[in-house]
């Protein structure tokens, strides 16, 4: 067990609808900064997040609470805010004495000064997500250009908190709807890539793979520029570096989904001085849990309000006192329609419960508007999907057939867990004052004059 440090630099690099699309877990593509600093560290093969959507997504991992706790129902550059209240990560390792840096986007507020950072680099990447050309100096290459050029000048202090986001691999708007592509990518063939165990294998889903991947090669080079920059500086031992992402690729069944590849993310931390690496949990964790880890590590405050967020810094450390979760919650309520969904997930089960009419499949209108979009919109969209649904993930991995589509007899083990499973997801919904449980969370509901932009701070 390596000798603990308890107040380590921490840098947490971030990217766009990533999902697990990496060679560390398994996907055919070339990634080798990135799984060598995973094989390094620890990484953890059953993280999921709290929204498979990018603002939401990222409230849980900047508050500790889920999205329907923090206010952040929907989309940042779409109006919405985490509560005024809220404290969020910066601010309380900034509490603690850290010195906190961002660079490149953030994307859960139009107004960055609230975050807590004390100093906020590449101003013009910083405004909501919104149309591809704000993140035009959000690029992996460049921000990690950017953390490397100012870690090399000190004047990060120390300990630092440095937030690192990458645009990468997010959609970009193009003449004829949304692709992953332009000049600064190098993209296979669609012919040379394998396609993904839950799409057809169509072409317009693999000419959309081939340029992921592009943009993955560029991913991976801004991660190795920052491992690189820690290096040069001497501070790897004493740094702890996070690298994840949102919610899953943006592709039909994935992002805007609950099934598995729309809330399972990347997830991979090192830090020597900490504790030992080279080695793979396989713990059911949430990027809600992120939060506390964090602050229990750099010795920081906690909030005032209680989070739902449970550490798994002991889990890291391997002293034998960490409890594994065993079961973990997700959803969405918004995102360019209203698509409010919740959902729970446990080693073997998934149970979804859909409150709204929409299609079987719901696809975010960057996809549906994409190659892979067009290839399956028709069949997606064919039928209304079910308001329950109830998958066997060790018999049905790929979530296909949905246990609830036919009458369940009551003294089944399907209907013993449904009961079970519906259950606990109302529970929980109640014990986090979830809105759905009252009325619909309508549009009106949302208010553009937000508190804090009466004093002016954009």
């Amino acid at each position: 067990m390596a000798q603990s440090q308890p107040r380590p630099n921490i840098v947490l690099v971030h990217c766009h609808d990533l999902g697990t699309y990496l060679g560390c877990y398994g996907a055919a593509v070339d990634t080798p900064r990135i799984d060598a600093f995973a094989a390094d560290g620890v990484r953890f093969d059953r993280h999921f997040v709290t929204a498979p959507q990018c603002s939401p997504s990222r409230s849980s991992l900047m508050t500790g609470r889920h999205p329907h706790q923090n206010g952040m129902l929907g989309l940042a550059h779409a109006g919405w805010e985490i509560d005024e209240d809220e404290q969020l990560l910066p601010e309380l390792l900034g509490a603690a004495g850290y010195e906190t840096h961002l660079f490149g986007l953030q994307h859960i507020t139009e107004y960055p000064d609230r975050l807590g950072y004390d100093r906020i680099h590449s101003e013009n990447s910083l405004t909501a997500d919104g149309p591809p050309s704000v993140h035009e100096s959000a690029r992996a290459r460049e921000v990690a250009a950017d953390f490397a050029d100012a870690l090399a000048a000190g004047g990060l202090g120390e300990p630092f908190f440095a937030s690192v986001g990458f645009f990468e691999v997010h959609r970009m708007e193009e003449t004829d709807g949304f692709g992953f592509a332009d000049d600064r990518y190098e993209t296979p063939s669609p012919d040379d890539v394998d396609p993904l165990e839950f799409l057809p294998d169509d072409p317009g889903i693999r000419s959309d793979i081939a340029e992921i991947q592009g943009m993955v090669e560029a991913l991976d080079d801004g991660v190795g520029t920052v491992l690189d920059a820690l290096e040069d500086a001497g501070l790897t031992d004493e740094t702890l570096v996070v690298f994840t992402t949102e919610h899953g690729l943006a592709m039909p069944r994935a992002k805007g989904t609950c099934f598995d590849p729309g809330i399972e993310a990347a997830f991979a931390v090192r830090y020597p001085a900490g504790f030992d690496g080279e080695r793979v949990e396989d713990a059911l964790v949430s990027n809600v849990d992120v939060f506390a880890t964090l602050l229990e590590i750099a010795d920081a405050p906690a909030p005032e309000k209680e989070i739902a967020g449970e550490s798994f810094a002991s889990l890291l450390r391997e002293d034998g006192t960490y409890e594994p979760r065993d079961r973990i919650f997700a959803g969405m309520t918004w995102h360019d329609r209203y698509n409010p969904v919740r959902a729970i997930r446990t080693d073997r089960w998934k149970y979804i419960r859909n409150f709204w009419n929409l299609p079987d499949v719901y696809l975010t209108n960057d996809i549906y508007r994409s190659d892979a979009g067009r290839e399956v919109r028709d069949e997606f969209y064919d039928e209304q999907r079910s308001h329950e649904e109830l998958y066997d993930l060790e018999d049905d991995p790929l979530e296909r057939e949905n246990l609830l589509a036919e009458d369940v007899p009551d003294d089944s083990e399907i209907a013993d867990v449904h009961d079970r499973l519906r259950t606990e997801l109302g529970d929980w919904m109640a014990s986090t004052g979830d809105p759905l449980l009252d009325e619909p969370v309508l549009p009106e509901e949302v208010d553009d004059a937000h508190p804090w932009a009466e004093d002016g701070r954009h």
